[in-house]
């Protein structure tokens, strides 16, 4: 009977695994194809976030924290992309959901982050249909409608793929 036991959990958690491993990045039905909901806020360096000025223009909206290590992993890379596709085409917006602005300002900084950083709140994760984790990625296309949601730890391959199809005129 043990043997039995131990062979259940050992599927289970083999299930798990594949599971984790295969790149989240479906758009939930709600949000898929539908405007960017409404954010406002100041970033940790007290410029001014309002997606609804970026039209015009391809964002990545990445909600992130200090403590996540996927997050601080595609972040530099992020940082990165502006430049390589014109930062008149592609703006990055990241929304921390650290406790304290002082723990997401500290990992920005060590990172080199020049990408505008604001402090989330529960409003705006249940606006972005529930932020239950972290990396979260929404790309939002020119006309401010969301495209893709990335969850979890992605290829960025993958989303700079994304990115790259929703530049092309």
């Amino acid at each position: 009977m043990r043997i039995d036991l131990i062979a259940a959990l050992l599927l289970c958690a083999a299930s798990l695994t594949i599971a984790a491993q295969e790149p989240a990045h479906s758009v939930q039905k709600n949000l898929l194809n539908h405007p960017a909901p409404p954010l406002h806020r100041t970033a940790l360096d007290h410029r001014t976030i309002d997606i609804s000025t970026l039209k015009g223009r391809v964002v990545l909206l990445n909600f992130w924290a200090s403590w996540c290590g996927p997050c601080i992993k595609e972040m530099p890379l992020f940082d990165q992309w502006p430049a390589r596709y014109g930062d008149s085409n592609l703006s990055i917006i990241g929304i921390s959901i650290d406790d304290s602005s002082t723990d997401a300002l500290t990992a920005a900084t060590k990172m080199h982050i020049h990408y505008p950083i604001a402090m989330g709140d529960a409003k705006l994760g249940t606006s972005y249909g529930g932020i239950l984790g972290v990396p979260i990625t929404y790309l939002i296309d020119r006309h401010g409608i969301i495209r893709a949601r990335f969850e979890g730890e992605t290829d960025p391959a993958l989303i700079e793929a994304r990115i790259q199809s929703l530049l092309k005129p």
